[in-house]
């Protein structure tokens, strides 16, 4: 795990500061916010491997940084599929969040909350390959190492995905026949594209060309059938994946978002329709969240527990300060300031 720089290199956080403060012509007393600007998810690929005789099947489909809509996001997010990696869960689904070994609760509950987070502030669903690009160049942690350092020198405009689509910085993946059978690689989401290496990354390489090769932005140029089989076992790990929150039916408490991504993750349709039906996407968007009836349940949920919870300290904060002999404690402590801001509540 990476040491936290803001805390063993005081000060360089203090200049990267004070420089934004110069930037913003910002007063010493006001305070310097620096607002989350992407979120960006990294995923452990592989090539084709052997552990103690047991085949692992590769996930090195992706190229250095891909893009993916809210519904092939989840899909991902509810798999969390990892690539053979020195920890102890090895290689295969980590669960919803990569939460699996640790997650005492139903996987729904992070997972409804993670959708809402995302839908409410847009961010772009972008992520970074580690280890492996290919079956032919490992990468280590080197692309994900590299991306605060190319996102901070992008404006906001340009870490837009909507922008990068029209402009031909992404490009989509399709799905696509092979030996017969289809292949879903659109669950891949949109990559960088070569127009994106000589115009952003240039803002790091002097030759950034010479850093990307055309087979690392295009995986299937290495080995066609090692990407099939990559994207395959992907799609595969994902119904695995989803069918467990139908055999334990914690699909009852996923949002209808998610319950829709469930059910085309294990049965390839919901209701009938495709991921990409129109109807299934615009359940993904802002409008459609704040609109709906399930969305409404939800704050009104949240606005009676904390209805509930702000009683109850009020009740514990009142009984304090009616207990004799606990004056001096209760002035120390502020506890009458305490209940007057909890009653404002």
């Amino acid at each position: 795990l990476q040491v936290r720089p803001d805390v063993s290199m005081p000060r360089d956080r203090y200049l990267a500061e004070f420089g934004a403060r110069l930037y913003r012509r910002m007063p010493a007393s006001a305070p310097c916010v620096f607002p989350v600007a992407g979120v960006l998810s990294g995923r452990r690929n592989n090539p084709p491997d052997e552990l103690n005789g047991v085949k692992i099947r590769p996930l090195c489909v992706y190229n250095p940084i891909h893009y993916q809509e809210l519904p092939e996001l989840m899909m991902d997010f509810v798999c969390c599929v990892t690539g053979k990696s020195p920890s102890t869960t090895g290689a295969g689904s980590e669960g919803a969040l990569s939460k699996g070994p640790f997650n005492a609760i139903g996987a729904t509950a992070d997972l409804n909350n993670m959708l809402v987070s995302m839908i409410l502030t847009e961010y772009g669903g972008f992520s970074s390959a580690a280890g492996w690009i290919g079956p032919k160049y490992r990468m280590d942690h080197d692309i994900s190492l590299l991306i605060p350092e190319l996102w901070c020198r992008m404006t906001a405009k340009e870490r837009n995905p909507a922008y990068l689509i029209e402009n031909k910085y992404l490009e989509p993946i399709k799905d696509f026949e092979y030996e017969g059978r289809s292949v879903p690689a659109s669950r891949l989401g949109y990559r960088i594209t070569t127009k994106f290496v000589n115009y952003f990354f240039c803002r790091i390489f002097d030759n950034p060309s010479g850093v990307f090769a055309s087979d690392m932005l295009q995986p299937e140029k290495q080995d066609l059938a090692v990407f099939v089989d990559g994207v395959e076992n992907i799609a595969q790990a994902m119904e695995k994946s989803a069918k467990l929150y139908f055999d334990d039916g914690i699909i009852e408490d996923a949002c209808p978002p998610l319950r829709a991504v469930l059910h085309v993750m294990a049965y390839g349709h919901y209701n009938g329709k495709s991921i990409q039906d129109p109807s299934i996407r615009s359940m993904f968007t802002r409008d459609y969240l704040i609109n709906s009836q399930w969305y409404q349940d939800r704050l009104t949920k949240k606005q009676d527990i904390d209805n509930r919870l702000w009683t109850k300290k009020i009740k514990y904060l009142e009984e304090f300060l009616d207990r004799p002999g606990y004056e001096r404690q209760a002035e120390h402590l502020r506890i009458g300031e305490r209940l007057n801001e909890a009653r404002k509540q």
